[in-house]
C-alpha cells in the first residue's frame, strides 16, 4: 500500500512539474551547485544527489557492455578469460568497495555535523589504507596470473593466451580502489557531480582507448585481450590523477592541504573498525560470484561466455540502480550526522521505491528481449542459448535487487557495516551456493540451477534486510 500510496504522489508531482524549475534542478545537479542536503526538501535533496549519481553509473555500465562488446570479437575463449578474471577482481571491488562504505560513512557523518577539517581526515587516512592494502594484491596476482586461470577451470591453451589480462588487472588493483574510495569521499561530501566527472573522463577514455588496443590502428599495434586490460588501466589511472587534482587543487566541501598528509593512527583504526563489516559483506557477495562462476564452468566455456555476457548486460542496469542507492547512503549519513533519523530513514525507503520502480521496467524488457540483447555481442549459437537463459531468469528479480541494495547501502551510510555483512554470509554461501552446486551439479539442471539459485538467494536478502530496517536499530549508529 505504501508502495501505491508513493506512486500515486509521483503520478500527481509530474502532472503539476515546474518544467522550467525541473530543468533549473537539473542543470544545478549536473553542475554541482553547493546545497546543504540535510535542509533541502527530501524529494529534492534525492534527486539532486541521484542525479549525477546515476549518471556516473550510466557511463560505467555502458563502458562494462561496450568492453565486452569488442573482446567478445576475440571469440568465447578471451570472453572467458574476462568472465573468470573479473570474478576474481570482484575481491578487489570487494575490499575496496569496504574502505569506501567506511569512509563514506566517516565523511558523511563529519559533514553532516559541519566538521569540513575532519572530513578531510578521513578522506586521507583511506587513501593511506588503500596504499598499504594493495601491494599484498599485486604481487601474487601478476605472479601467478597464469595458474588462476588454469584454477578457475581453463585449459592450459586459453591460460596461456589470457594469462596477461588476470597479470595486468591485479597489478592495477591499487587504481581501482583509489577510484572507489576517493569517489565514495567526493559522493558522500555531498560532491556527486564532482564524481561524476571523474567516471566520465575515466570511462570515456576507456571507449576510446579500447578498440584501439585490441584490435590496432596504424602505428598502434593489435594487441588483443591484453590491449582491453592496458586501456582499462590507462582509463582508470587518469581518473585517479583526476580526482587528487579536485582534492588538492580547487575549493569543493572536501579539500586535503598539507596537514591532512600525516598518518592518524586513530581515524585508521577507526576506518579499518568501520571497513571490516564492509569489506566481509562485499567479500562474501562478491566471492560467492566466483564460486558461481566456477559451478558454470562445469557446463563448458561457451557456458561461462553467455554467462558472462548476461552479467554485464545486467550490470548495465544495476550500476544506475548503484548510483541511485549511494545517494541513500549519503544521505543517511549526513542526516544522521545532523541528529535527523527520521529523514535518514524516509531518505533510503522513497529512494528504495523510485529504484524497484526502476528495476521493474528493465526486468520486463530483459524477459521479452532476451535473446535479442544477447545476440548483440555474440553469433556463436551455444553462446546465445546459455546467455538467453541466464538474462531472462536473473532478471526477474531486478525490482528486488534494486530495494535491496538501497536498503543495505541505507545500513552503510548510517556505519552499521556489520548487518549487511550478515545478511550477505547467510543468504549468499549458507544459500545460494549449495543450491546453486546441488540444482547444477547434482541435479543436472544446467544454467538454470544457477540462475535460480541467484534469484532466490537475492530476493530472501531483500525480504530479510527490509525487516531488520523497520526495527531502526540502524539510526542509533555512533561513529
Amino acid at each position: 500500500m505504501r508502495f501505491i500510496s508513493l506512486t500515486k504522489k509521483i503520478t500527481l508531482k509530474i502532472r503539476h512539474t515546474n518544467y522550467p524549475q525541473l530543468w533549473i534542478d537539473i542543470k544545478d545537479a549536473i553542475a554541482g551547485n553547493d546545497r546543504d542536503f540535510t535542509e533541502e526538501k527530501l524529494a529534492k535533496s534525492i534527486f539532486l544527489l541521484a542525479i549525477p549519481m546515476v549518471l556516473e553509473m550510466v557511463l560505467e555500465s555502458t563502458f562494462a557492455v561496450v568492453d565486452i562488446f569488442f573482446v567478445s570479437k576475440l571469440g568465447a575463449d578471451a570472453v572467458s578469460v574476462v568472465g573468470m578474471t573479473e570474478s576474481a577482481m570482484t575481491i578487489v571491488y570487494a575490499i575496496g568497495l569496504g574502505i569506501a562504505a567506511a569512509t563514506t560513512a566517516l565523511v558523511a557523518r563529519r559533514t553532516g555535523e559541519k566538521k569540513p577539517k575532519e572530513a578531510a581526515d578521513a578522506a586521507m587516512q583511506s587513501i593511506f589504507l588503500a596504499v598499504a592494502v594493495s601491494g599484498f594484491i599485486a604481487v601474487p596476482g601478476i605472479i601467478y596470473a597464469k595458474h588462476f586461470l588454469t584454477l578457475m577451470g581453463s585449459t592450459p591453451e586459453v591460460a596461456q593466451m589470457g594469462m596477461a589480462y588476470p597479470a595486468i588487472a591485479f597489478g592495477s588493483n591499487l587504481i581501482v580502489m583509489l577510484l572507489f574510495i576517493i569517489n565514495s569521499v567526493l559522493r558522500s561530501s555531498g560532491d556527486a557531480a564532482l564524481s561524476m566527472r571523474v567516471l566520465w573522463v575515466s570511462n570515456g577514455l576507456n571507449l576510446i582507448l579500447d578498440p584501439l588496443l585490441i584490435f590496432g590502428f596504424g602505428p598502434i599495434p593489435a594487441l588483443g585481450l591484453k590491449g582491453a586490460a592496458i586501456a582499462t588501466a590507462i582509463g582508470r589511472g587518469t581518473g585517479v590523477l583526476f580526482q587528487f587534482y579536485l582534492l588538492t587543487r580547487t575549493s569543493h566541501r572536501i579539500k586535503l592541504s598539507r596537514s591532512n598528509f600525516v598518518l592518524k593512527f586513530g581515524i585508521i583504526v577507526q576506518l579499518l573498525r568501520l571497513s571490516v563489516g564492509g569489506i566481509l559483506q562485499n567479500l562474501v557477495a562478491t566471492s560467492s560470484w566466483i564460486a558461481l562462476v566456477r559451478i558454470v564452468a562445469t557446463l563448458g566455456t561457451s557456458a561461462v561466455a553467455g554467462y558472462t555476457i548476461a552479467i554485464r548486460i545486467i550490470l548495465f542496469v544495476l550500476l544506475p540502480a548503484w548510483g541511485l542507492s549511494n545517494a541513500a547512503s549519503t544521505l543517511a549519513g549526513q542526516n544522521l550526522g545532523a541528529m535527523k533519523p527520521e529523514r535518514a530513514r524516509q531518505s533510503v525507503l522513497y529512494t528504495g521505491y523510485v529504484n524497484a520502480s526502476m528495476m521493474l521496467i528493465f526486468s520486463i524488457l530483459f524477459f521479452f528481449f532476451d535473446e535479442h540483447l544477447v545476440r548483440l555481442f555474440t553469433t556463436d549459437t551455444e553462446v546465445i542459448r546459455f546467455g538467453t537463459q541466464a538474462l531472462w531468469m536473473i532478471g526477474l528479480g531486478l525490482a528486488s535487487y534494486g530495494f535491496g541494495m538501497v536498503l543495505i547501502q541505507g545500513f552503510n551510510g548510517s556505519g552499521d557495516t556489520n548487518t549487511p555483512f550478515l545478511i550477505n554470509l547467510l543468504c549468499f554461501w549458507f544459500f545460494e551456493i549449495p543450491l546453486a552446486y546441488y540444482l547444477t551439479i547434482m541435479q543436472n539442471s544446467g544454467m538454470s540451477g544457477v540462475c535460480l539459485s541467484v534469484l532466490i538467494a537475492e530476493s530472501t536478502m531483500t525480504i530479510i534486510a527490509f525487516f531488520i530496517f523497520r526495527k531502526g536499530k540502524w539510526m542509533q549508529k555512533k561513529v
